[in-house]
């Protein structure tokens, strides 16, 4: 062989399979020139088409197979010569259009997959459906997805689920339910408030009117699996009108064995849940919401276990649904922890929530100053002991300012309940309320203090109690509310408490109250100090003398008995007040009301240093 044919044999070698498959397509012919990545022959293996390209530009020389065969992988299938020249254009041509054809699209067009995709996503869309995007805005509502906009993070919603549809395909076409029940009813997802994750459920109500149906149930139940497997917060927007009778594309009956509630109720005090309502929420979507944490109702909204259909159904007569459950009625009685005019307030009050028990601790440098002086703190309570004060003025000067948010402010009014940050730290708050009762705990406040004492609990947030109380509301009608099963739910809460408390007693420390306000006794906290106008008794100094020296004021002449009663008065204050009760070791301080900030944040940054040990079950007592 001369020089040229050692060369030309050179260039030549054979292109082998590079699977063991079938050979379903030969796309050249021997002698055929061809480009580089050109499509010479396809095999199909595992039912995936695999071709064998040409490695560079050059010849076909010879084919060693035939459609129909079946090739071993390494199989020597094509002799190819490299380097001998195509005819350009046409060959890079033939070329682009054999790769396309084995893509099975035509050069540079969008392949049809592609398109069906982008008109299926665009019908999951509001823009889809601009007629109940325009009646929601002129009822002065928002779309799911806006409320989920406002939220979270910007770009932020990575969404599960959007392409579900109503379980009706076999009543009506599926293109109508894709055009008319966009997700099913509920849009779900991740996303993050502030850089955390978070995961979001928004009903919505254009849909069926935000009923629960059997796919947007497997929806659910995904995305709580995915809350509880990742430890992640959720929030829910409820309103619905519960479940929906027209889903018929499923082989259950009543279907009771659905395990939404369940997993959502298995995630309380394990993740912070928001509820958020605004407009109509009726039964299954009422019960989710009153799993949650934090219930915020937008003014307007109504809520209930039952529709005005499932009312006039059980026989009850017919009702409007605006006055089945409306926000006046129901944040009196405790169902609503947040009262907000609009959705856009509902989010603010949502982030503002999670940015407490999501971030426990914000860096020094993140602390805001006072809500108050402190200075301001040595006129906060009159002189007169008897005397009216407001003590959410308190909380505000003492907490970082802008950080507290009450909850259930009309209702348990004899305890005010808030969360906070104390430079830095986010804290449950507890203080007295003296305008209601004197302060007595009545049978809703304690139920709504013990209820707030397993929220801190459950999320870790120290609590910090001020207290001025004449103890539990005592007599036949408090007897009449179940009192003692009340009361004891406070002794039974505080003894499970994981996290530290801390206890500032701004005035009155009476009984067994004082002692339910810190924890069942003033040593359960890790530091109980007062204020110079503390005063304490086993009971109210004034029932105390009278009681305790009954006798005494019995026998002194009518005319005496003020004054001996006023002297001995004087001397239960005397022996009652903030710096005697100190002196016998019962409460650790009497400080400054000047310094409560800076006591309260040296206390709770020692009794934090330490990781919370397990939680143990206990049984309540109501």
């Amino acid at each position: 062989m001369g020089l040229a044919g050692d060369r030309e044999a050179a260039r030549r070698r054979w292109l082998r399979a590079g699977v063991h498959g079938a050979v379903i397509g030969i796309e050249v012919q021997p002698g055929d020139r061809v480009a580089a990545g050109q499509v010479l022959l396809v095999q199909e293996a595992m039912k995936m088409e695999v071709p064998l390209e040409a490695p560079a530009a050059g010849r076909v020389c010879a084919i060693d197979a035939a459609v129909g065969e079946v090739a071993d992988e390494g199989a020597a299938l094509i002799e190819f010569e490299a380097g001998a020249e195509a005819e350009g254009e046409a060959a890079a041509a033939a070329t682009t259009a054999s790769v396309a054809a084995a893509r099975g699209a035509e050069p540079g067009a969008e392949r049809a997959s592609l398109a069906r995709l982008r008109a299926r996503r665009a019908l999951t869309l509001d823009a889809a459906r601009p007629d109940a995007v325009a009646r929601r805005h002129a009822s002065g509502l928002r779309m799911a997805r806006e409320n989920i906009a406002a939220l979270l993070d910007a770009g932020s919603f990575t969404e599960y689920g959007a392409f579900a549809v109503a379980a009706q395909r076999s009543r009506r076409p599926v293109e109508e339910l894709q055009r008319q029940t966009p997700a099913d009813g509920l849009v779900t997802g991740s996303g993050s408030v502030e850089g955390r994750p978070v995961a979001v459920m928004a009903y919505d109500y254009t849909v069926l009117a935000g009923t629960q149906g059997v796919l947007n149930h497997r929806k659910s139940d995904r995305l709580l699996e995915l809350c509880h497997r990742h430890r992640w917060p959720l929030v829910l927007w409820a309103e619905g009108g519960g479940g929906r009778p027209g889903d018929v594309d499923w082989p259950g009956v009543a279907g009771l064995d659905c395990t939404t509630f369940a997993r959502l109720a298995a995630l309380s005090g394990q993740v912070p849940l928001v509820g958020i309502v605004a407009g109509r929420c009726f039964a299954g979507n009422a019960a989710l919401l009153g799993c949650c944490d934090l219930v915020v109702a937008v003014e307007g909204a109504s809520i209930g276990m039952g529709g005005p259909a499932m009312i006039e159904g059980g026989g009850l007569g017919r009702v409007d649904a605006a006055d089945v459950g409306p926000v006046d009625t129901l944040a009196r009685v405790g169902v609503i922890d947040v009262r907000v005019p609009d959705e856009a307030a509902a989010a603010r009050a949502a982030r503002h929530y999670l940015g407490l028990v999501g971030a426990p601790r914000l860096p020094m440098s993140a602390a805001t100053p006072p809500g108050a002086d402190p200075a301001t703190l040595r006129d906060a309570l009159p002189e007169n002991r008897n005397a009216l004060y407001e003590p959410r003025r308190v909380v505000e000067a003492v907490m970082d300012a802008g950080s507290v948010i009450e909850l259930r402010r009309e209702w348990g009014t004899g305890v005010i309940t808030a969360l906070a940050r104390l430079e830095g730290r986010a804290v449950a708050v507890a203080a007295s309320n003296p305008r209601h009762l004197g302060g007595a705990l009545d049978a809703p406040a304690c139920d709504k203090l013990a209820r707030f004492m397993q929220l801190a609990d459950a999320h870790g947030l120290p609590l910090v109690s001020f207290v001025d109380t004449p103890g539990f509301m005592v007599g036949p009608d408090s007897e009449k509310t179940a009192m003692v099963r009340h009361a004891a739910r406070l002794f039974v809460n505080a003894a499970a408490l994981r996290v530290p408390v801390a206890s500032v007693v701004l005035r009155r420390g009476y009984g067994l109250g004082a002692m339910a306000l810190t924890a069942g006794h003033f040593h359960a906290p890790v530091a109980t100090c007062a204020w110079p106008s503390g005063e304490f008794g086993p009971m109210g100094l004034e029932g105390a003398v009278r009681l305790g020296f009954r006798k005494e004021l019995e026998a002194a002449p009518a005319g005496e008995r003020e004054v001996l009663f006023q002297r001995l008065l004087a001397e239960a204050v005397q022996r009652g007040e903030a710096l005697n009760m100190a002196s016998h070791l019962e409460i650790d301080d009497v400080i400054d009301p000047a310094d409560t900030r800076a006591w309260l944040a040296r206390v709770l940054a020692s009794a934090c240093a330490a990781p919370l040990p397990p939680r143990r079950g206990f049984i309540d007592a109501w």
